[in-house]
């Protein structure tokens, strides 16, 4: 890319991706997370007026690195051990200069940063919802309304938690290197959570947000495989990888031409990616092989249901339905329940489904999916009425412009029908 054709997307998407390698790092260097944070921000700022005058860097995490460091102890004026760094305007241009000022950032990797960084904000100390949630905000940088969403709960409960984490993190004098194998153990669980979270984050995006939460997916994968070279016996991150690359490699059929959301059964499968089908798929098979299932594995089993049948009509939706329930025992939630119900639709009709979410109603009130699967299910059933009130509260929960333009696919057939004016 050169500096003519560099525009606002390809910066918000470079951003994006450099975010959890250059708060990591930065991390490490000052000990501190607002520091580290601010010092990304700064140095986002700079390369929004940089980058389009001088071009692209060849390593945007590299110079988001330096520029933040250099920014921070500006601002902090605390010493520093490194070399001084150069003025920016040279750390920007596009000659071989840039190659030796990247080499010269320390003796370690810092792309491998960012798991330190996750088992940090993973620290024992802190409870489990505010681990994941801190994490998210770091590391992936998510927003509040984000991650909030991720949970079920409100803004203003989220940004409680992420703050009280932060502030017991500063006050716990957690140490930030790499936490011992011990340590690593206790921690997965957390860890894995959050991975998990920013690969959702990710594959919820649609339109013109694929070009920058969608590279959340593929950082979730990496993440997910640098744990694997941690715990490479542990069945339940055999899983969570497997699970993550299974849902990725239908993202080549996951939206049409225009941005809109192409179902499931719907899907060109010739698209899919079979290579990382064929990793996901032998994933589980080491992982089986254990005989310790969790919820990473059973719902990785699940995305390979999918995965192996050739045409729509060849799905188990029996054995799903029966994966489903081993996760309600392992995982209980009404998210689950609301996925199971999907399956006993196609088993045991819509009739039987719609009685199983019903009860769920209270605590996915604010849940776009569980609208959308109720209109579904009162369509089927042809209570139309009642299905186009359903649909209507979908669309004013959806998280994407394409999720709305599903829903109003359904309202659009209701109003062919001539149903409701």
């Amino acid at each position: 890319m050169t500096i003519a054709n560099i525009d606002a997307a390809w910066i918000d998407a470079a951003l994006t991706a450099a975010r959890p390698p250059a708060v990591a790092a930065l991390l490490r260097y000052f000990r501190d997370l607002d520091t580290a944070e601010e010092a990304f921000q700064d140095a986002c700022l700079r390369a929004l007026k940089a980058w389009p005058k001088n071009g692209p860097p060849r390593d945007p995490t590299a110079w988001l690195i330096l520029v933040g460091r250099n920014a921070a102890l500006d601002g902090v004026r605390k010493q520093s051990k490194s070399s001084p760094l150069p003025p920016e305007e040279l750390i920007s241009d596009l000659e071989d200069a840039e190659a030796t000022l990247v080499d010269r950032l320390d003796g370690e990797h810092y792309r491998d940063d960012v798991l330190r960084l996750l088992f940090i904000c993973c620290h024992p100390d802190l409870p489990a919802t505010q681990q994941v949630a801190v994490a998210l905000r770091i590391v992936s940088g998510l927003s509040v309304r984000q991650i909030a969403r991720a949970f079920l709960v409100g803004e203003s409960a989220m940004e409680q938690r992420i703050t009280r984490a932060k502030a017991r993190i500063g006050a716990a004098d957690v140490p930030f290197g790499a936490p011992g194998v011990e340590e690593r153990a206790q921690r997965l669980n957390a860890v894995a959570a959050m991975v998990y979270l920013v690969f959702n984050e990710g594959y919820s995006a649609g339109g013109q947000e694929l070009l920058t939460r969608g590279a959340l997916c593929d950082e979730a994968i990496r993440l997910a495989r640098l744990l694997l070279r941690l715990f490479p016996s542990e069945p339940e991150v055999m899983g969570l990888t497997a699970l993550l690359l299974l849902q990725h490699a239908r993202a080549p059929a996951r939206f049409d031409a225009d941005g809109a959301v192409v179902l499931l059964e719907d899907q060109d499968r010739g698209l899919w990616n079979r290579r990382m089908i064929a990793e996901g798929l032998a994933l589980i098979d080491k992982a089986v092989r254990h005989r310790r299932p969790g919820p990473y594995l059973v719902q990785a089993a699940i995305a390979a249901e999918h995965a192996r049948a050739e045409r729509p009509e060849d799905t188990n939706w029996a054995r799903i339905d029966l994966l489903y329930g081993d996760l309600e025992q392992l995982a209980p939630s009404p998210v689950v329940t609301l996925n199971r119900a999907v399956a006993v639709a196609k088993v045991a009709g819509p009739e039987a489904a719609l009685e199983m979410i019903e009860p769920l109603a209270p605590k996915l009130s604010g849940y776009f999916h569980f609208f959308g699967l109720r209109g579904g299910l009162l369509l089927q059933l042809g209570r139309r009425d009642e299905a186009r009130v359903a649909f209507d509260q979908a669309i004013a929960l959806a998280n994407t412009a394409a999720q709305a333009a599903h829903i109003r696919l359904h309202l659009d057939r209701l109003m062919k029908e001539g149903v409701g004016g």
